[in-house]
């Protein structure tokens, strides 16, 4: 639940919506190949060296994370068929025969298939969260802070403590 609540705080606060959207967009990546690999690593360094939302890479990691497990006999099916193709085979078998090649785990059918897979729903990922959280600043969150609850609840001496902790 405090994860939510600075997820929401990040999203009423001025940080900039591509940061948001990179945070659900690595998350989602996070969410749907498994934890362990290279690329995980990788996408943990950005996470923490980049300026994103920390919340919003957290609650995408784990609501991708739910999706990817129905999700994983596709995965490995698709995996399954990107290492058996006949004109990657040289490609696989050089690759593998790498140092780096055996870190990454691609030789793995499900982490082959749901990072592909992964990488190319990024960029979607990327833009339809950015645009969520325009669309969420632009009217929801208008509408919400128009409720007179919501003024009567800013306008108390006690939400400006909370505010005042919160920094």
């Amino acid at each position: 639940m405090g994860l939510l609540a600075k997820l929401l705080k990040a999203l009423n606060s001025d940080a900039s919506p591509w940061q948001l959207a990179f945070g659900f967009a690595l998350g989602m990546i996070m969410g749907l190949t498994p934890f362990l690999g290279l690329h995980s690593l990788i996408l943990l360094f950005i996470a923490l060296f980049c300026r994103i939302n920390i919340s919003a890479f957290l609650v995408s990691w784990s609501i991708f994370s739910l999706i990817a497990v129905p999700l994983s006999s596709s995965f490995s099916a698709f995996g399954e068929s990107m290492l058996l193709a006949d004109g990657l085979q040289s490609i696989w078998t050089a690759f593998y025969n790498t140092y780096l090649g055996q870190l990454t785990q691609f030789y793995h059918t499900i982490t082959l298939g749901s990072v592909i897979v992964a990488l190319v729903l990024f960029p979607f990922c990327l833009l339809l969260s950015k645009r969520l959280v325009d669309k969420y600043r632009k009217s929801f969150m208008q509408w919400v802070n128009q409720l007179r609850i919501i003024q009567v609840i800013k306008g108390s001496g006690f939400y400006h403590i909370y505010q005042r902790l919160g920094e």
